[in-house]
């Protein structure tokens, strides 16, 4: 029975510490931008969209696709970046004590 208990509060230590590190990653702020700068995507580090901004040139329909592959060029920067962060900011003691080593 005791282990069941340790087990559960196991359990419960991780889902704090992951909840801690969530919050930790909505303070980190990553900027994706297409090459030409004509879209800039904001993220937080848990990957929630915060703002964006598009050359008013780009809301003509006719420029459409051209519109698509600058918000493809924006999120992949995004991406590269944030993975760079992460790396940087890597807690690895919070993540061995999360995983209880």
């Amino acid at each position: 029975m005791a282990n069941v208990f340790n087990q559960m509060k196991d359990l419960y230590n991780m889902q704090r510490e992951a909840k801690k590190m969530k919050d930790k990653m909505k303070l980190i702020k990553v900027t994706g931008e297409s090459r030409k700068g004509q879209v800039r995507l904001y993220f937080n580090g848990a990957q929630e969209l915060e703002n964006l901004t598009i050359e008013e040139e780009l809301l003509n329909p006719e420029m459409n696709s051209v519109l698509v592959e600058a918000f493809k060029e924006a999120y992949k920067d995004f991406q590269k970046k944030l993975q760079k962060q992460m790396m940087k900011d890597i807690d690895l003691g919070s993540i061995r004590n999360m995983l209880g080593s």
